[in-house]
């Protein structure tokens, strides 16, 4: 059987503490299975704020140029974070997806991937923090169908 999981990257170094996880589970778990892991990186950033005359701001979509280059940066990130994870038994896909929600966009992609585990890394906010700021992988949790690895990031 082949193991298939989701990792959902936001482009920070916090959002990266689940790989040292991955590559340790998936050698003690599962040593001599194929593993395919889906590097997912969420563009959110999709409007522009523009001032006009007047003092006023609104809020443009992006161009298409911007937005090919919103994709090339992730993709040349996704390649570099995939270089991490040193398995020889894992196989990696990547994907870049457009989507203001980026917990909308990650349970998207478990039913596209047919992912059996979704990892992710968990910033730790509480409180105050985690009530306006939510929390994505929580939203992930509830709302998807996958369980869920979360590592929460060390706040050094």
């Amino acid at each position: 059987m082949s193991e298939r999981i989701l990792m959902p990257l936001d482009g920070s170094k916090t959002g990266e503490a689940a790989l040292p996880y991955v590559n340790g589970l998936i050698s003690r778990l599962a040593p001599g299975e194929a593993v395919e892991i889906t590097l997912l990186h969420v563009i959110t950033n999709i409007t522009r704020n523009i001032r006009y005359q007047g003092g006023g701001m609104i809020s443009v979509p992006c161009n298409e140029d911007e937005l090919a280059q919103m994709t090339d940066e992730a993709n040349k990130y996704l390649l570099s974070v995939g270089e991490q994870l040193s398995n020889k038994q894992i196989t990696l896909m990547y994907k870049i997806a457009v989507n203001q929600n980026p917990a909308e966009a990650i349970i998207e992609a478990e039913k596209e991937s047919n992912a059996n585990l979704v990892t992710m890394a968990t910033h730790g906010r509480s409180g105050i923090s985690r009530f306006t700021l939510g929390s994505i992988a929580e939203k992930v949790m509830r709302g998807g169908n996958l369980p869920v690895l979360m590592v929460r990031a060390s706040t050094d």
